[in-house]
């Protein structure tokens, strides 16, 4: 899911922020707001992750005892 988000984030940096035609106009949603969703569907994908980031470990050396 995030490599098709990437690739339409990168397709709509290339393409124009408006257009217009015959049929109509079209504006995009301005990049700033699609990195921000970008972000946001990222940031849902790690949480649901069963690896977490930060992992504590109480390290005792040997004949600590």
């Amino acid at each position: 899911m995030p490599d098709e988000l990437d690739n339409t984030i990168e397709q709509n940096a290339k393409g124009p922020a408006k257009a217009s035609g015959d049929a109509g106009s079209i504006e995009q949603h301005p990049l700033p707001d699609q990195i921000e969703a970008a972000k946001f569907l990222a940031s849902k994908e790690a949480a649901k992750s069963k690896k977490r980031g930060l992992r504590f470990s109480k390290l005792v050396p040997p004949g600590a005892d």
